[in-house]
């Protein structure tokens, strides 16, 4: 039997993973790589939950920028992480996987309401548990949500999808001689302001000691690799490096 060092995590992908080159909606290509990434994952025998963020279809501090009203806004952003959250539970359902939507707004139509107690009830009945809309309220970030979800469900660790191998101190797309770190402590990236998390992110996992694993999604088969416990991505965990 194929073992990992992880019994149960929570994955975070944006929304805008789900959109590929077209930088908007939903890429079905797209989507079928991913859910077939999740697929193999869970054939490891560890338990999945997933929060998905809704920055290819709405962004709810972007229109609040623009003159929205930030509520407003905000809401509206929670609604397109639930689409999103369908997408996914439909893609990964074609392929045989038992997959439960849970939002932080109540829609029974279309998802069940978030729940600790039933989200642990179907992560160790062998379910994927998709929780949707944030964390219910504006002013925060699906980041923020996926950290908290992680941490009421007690995961072992966030696995925190890129389109890059990993935390750089720079954008290496821009920066070819971007620094990559393979190992970083909570402190060192909130003092260098790397672009992990969010700070209220970032300070929940730190006070959970629950470590962050970035990686890189675009590669096939990295998702399986990481949870086997290879170097694959940046762990963010704590104390400070050497």
């Amino acid at each position: 039997m194929t073992t990992t060092p992880y019994h149960r995590v929570l994955l975070k992908f944006s929304g805008e993973a789900l959109s590929g080159e077209k930088g908007s909606g939903i890429d079905a290509a797209v989507l079928d790589q991913l859910s077939q990434e999740i697929i193999s994952a869970s054939e490891l025998g560890i338990e999945l939950g997933l929060v998905i963020g809704g920055g290819n279809i709405f962004r709810g501090i972007s229109a609040s920028q623009r003159g929205m009203n930030r509520i407003k806004a905000d809401y509206m952003g929670m609604l397109a992480t639930v689409i999103n959250a369908l997408a996914v539970q439909d893609a990964l359902e074609s392929k045989g996987a038992k997959v439960t939507i849970m939002s932080a707004i109540q829609m029974i139509e279309v998802a069940e309401p978030m729940a600790v107690r039933k989200a642990l009830e179907y992560l160790s009945n062998g379910q994927i548990v998709i929780f949707s809309a944030g964390t219910g309220r504006p002013f925060f970030s699906t980041d923020t949500a996926a950290a908290l979800r992680a941490v009421e469900i007690q995961a072992d660790a966030i696995v925190k999808a890129t389109k890059v191998d990993g935390v750089y101190d720079r954008d290496p797309v821009t920066y070819p001689d971007a620094k990559f770190y393979r190992q970083l402590d909570y402190q060192t990236v909130v003092e260098k302001r790397l672009k992990v998390m969010d700070l209220t992110a970032i300070t929940l996992c730190q006070d959970n000691h629950l470590p962050i694993l970035v990686y890189n999604m675009k590669v096939p088969g990295n998702l399986r690799r990481l949870l086997l416990g290879e170097e694959v991505g940046t762990v963010i965990s704590g104390g400070r490096n050497g």
